[in-house]
């Protein structure tokens, strides 16, 4: 589980495990020697207690959430994992990609704009029914959905910027309708968003079933073993 909570405005991230005998928490930017081990029944250190106790859970990078108070998505939330320390680099954080979709009017986007984490209320908006999961929706769809790069935008330090979808998914509780969803800040900025048949053609295009698929068999990640 990653756990986020702000210090002076600023968010910081960490990562929560357990083995079976204990549970683990670490800060996000840190290797195995910033590990605490909390066993059953011990006090948890002062800071980490705030971090349990008040800390948001942040949904898992393989998540794809959909904004749609009218139970209409009209824009699409790809969740960004990122990925646990280990390497000589600082490992990227967690964040979520607003993607609303090409054509709509800011009315109809996410009050929250890019800042999803950073607003604090994205469980009210789950809990409300503002926000759906979608991913279960796209990979029951293969051949209708697809994560495409964006020629025209580089915005996006995690790659892809645009979801194609090709014709209308209907789920029990909400729909979404065929059409290109692109970076939020490629739509504020006014930056033309190629055609769907341009971007479907580009090196790189992923079926979304095909990957949350696979995205599901490997299990969450960060759930390394802890000695």
């Amino acid at each position: 589980m990653i756990l986020m909570t702000e210090d002076a405005g600023e968010p910081k991230y960490f990562v929560l495990t357990e083995n079976g005998r204990a549970f683990y928490i670490r800060p996000w930017n840190y290797g195995a020697e910033a590990i605490q081990e909390i066993a059953p029944g011990e006090p948890v250190p002062g800071p980490l207690a705030g971090v349990i106790a008040h800390g948001m859970p942040i949904p898992l990078g393989c998540t794809v959430l959909g904004w749609a108070p009218d139970h209409q998505v009209t824009a699409i939330l790809a969740v960004h994992g990122g990925h646990t320390a280990g390497t000589d680099t600082a490992p990227a954080v967690p964040a979520i990609q607003v993607m609303p979709m090409s054509g709509t009017v800011t009315i109809d986007w996410p009050p929250f704009g890019a800042s999803l984490l950073c607003d604090g209320r994205l469980w009210d908006y789950l809990d409300r029914g503002d926000i759906v999961d979608i991913a279960p929706l796209l990979a029951s769809c293969p051949g209708q959905a697809f994560r495409t790069p964006c020629p025209h935008w580089h915005g996006s330090s995690r790659g892809a910027a645009c979801v194609v979808v090709t014709a209308d998914l209907i789920a029990s509780e909400y729909w979404l309708p065929a059409g290109v969803y692109a970076d939020h800040w490629m739509l504020r900025e006014g930056i033309p968003v190629p055609p769907a048949g341009q971007l479907l053609a580009l090196p790189g295009t992923v079926d979304m079933a095909r990957e949350l698929g696979v995205a599901a068999e490997q299990g969450p990640p960060g759930a390394a073993a802890q000695g």
